[in-house]
């Protein structure tokens, strides 16, 4: 006599899988996408003789429309001379410099007005950030 066993088809159905995995490769482009959308917008002047520098000093930038942040950190021009000297405090003794990183579309006269602000606050050595020129 022959024994008759019922078997039984298992099936992988990889249709909603593929719609899971759809879902978090958009979650992520989308994150990412908010995520760069983040920084600070600069376009830097070029130079010929611009130069890179290892240490990370105070950064002072200035945007298009005329905000200023300190080192990623927005702040008003009137508050700027006493952050300065209040970052500077932990650098005694040591050459006390700054970074100012300016759109090259900012008014002039703001950029002379900070300039003229790290200097009374305390800045030693004040560095103008460009980008190198193209050699075209």
């Amino acid at each position: 006599m022959e024994i008759k066993r019922n078997s039984i088809k298992v099936e992988l159905n990889i249709a909603p899988l593929i719609d899971i995995v759809f879902n978090l490769l958009l979650f992520f482009m989308l994150s990412y996408h908010i995520s760069s959308q983040l920084g600070i917008s600069l376009i830097l002047p070029q130079a010929k003789a611009a130069q890179t520098h290892e240490d990370q000093p105070v950064t002072i930038l200035i945007t298009r429309e005329g905000k200023i942040y300190l080192n990623q950190g927005e702040i008003a021009l009137d508050g700027l001379s006493a952050a300065l000297e209040e970052r500077l405090k932990d650098n005694q003794g040591n050459l006390k410099k700054a970074i100012l990183k300016a759109d090259e579309k900012i008014n002039l006269g703001l950029a002379v007005k900070v300039m003229d602000i790290a200097k009374q606050a305390g800045i030693d050595n004040l560095i103008i950030a460009t980008k190198p020129e193209n050699d075209s």
